[in-house]
């Protein structure tokens, strides 16, 4: 079978990675993360639209400039060229997925933690998960 097929909130919320891409196709791209309390993604800037979904925890995002609460069931699309960042403002994981347009990352690729990520200097190769 082509394609992704799981229950994405199921998935979502036993994540314990920081980020973790499940899934990656020509032109987008499938990532499950995990904040822990008082952790952000660190404020960017993509050339591409990026959308979350908040599926467990509760946090803020900041849209440029402007601050959001957001909590489980929560979505937030990034269009192209919005300095953004997600926040966990809780007590508890902030877990998420997100989808990339066109992909960013590496297909497969995880960083158990932020700094892992931050240390990776690796982007989207042009491989895809078929």
């Amino acid at each position: 079978m082509k394609g992704y097929l799981q229950d994405i909130e199921s998935v979502a919320t036993g994540n314990d990675d920081f980020r973790k891409v499940l899934y990656t196709a020509r032109n987008c791209q499938l990532v499950v993360m995990s904040l822990k309390p008082q952790e952000d993604i660190g404020a960017e800037v993509h050339k591409l639209d990026q959308f979350f979904r908040v599926e467990q925890g509760r946090g803020e995002a900041v849209l440029d400039g402007v601050k959001t609460a957001i909590k489980a069931g929560y979505a937030v699309v990034v269009p192209a060229g919005a300095r953004h960042n997600i926040i966990n403002t809780g007590t508890e994981p902030l877990k998420l997925y997100t989808i990339y347009s066109p992909p960013n990352h590496r297909d497969g690729v995880v960083h158990h933690t932020r700094a892992d990520a931050e240390a990776d200097t690796e982007h989207f190769d042009g491989k895809t998960s078929e």
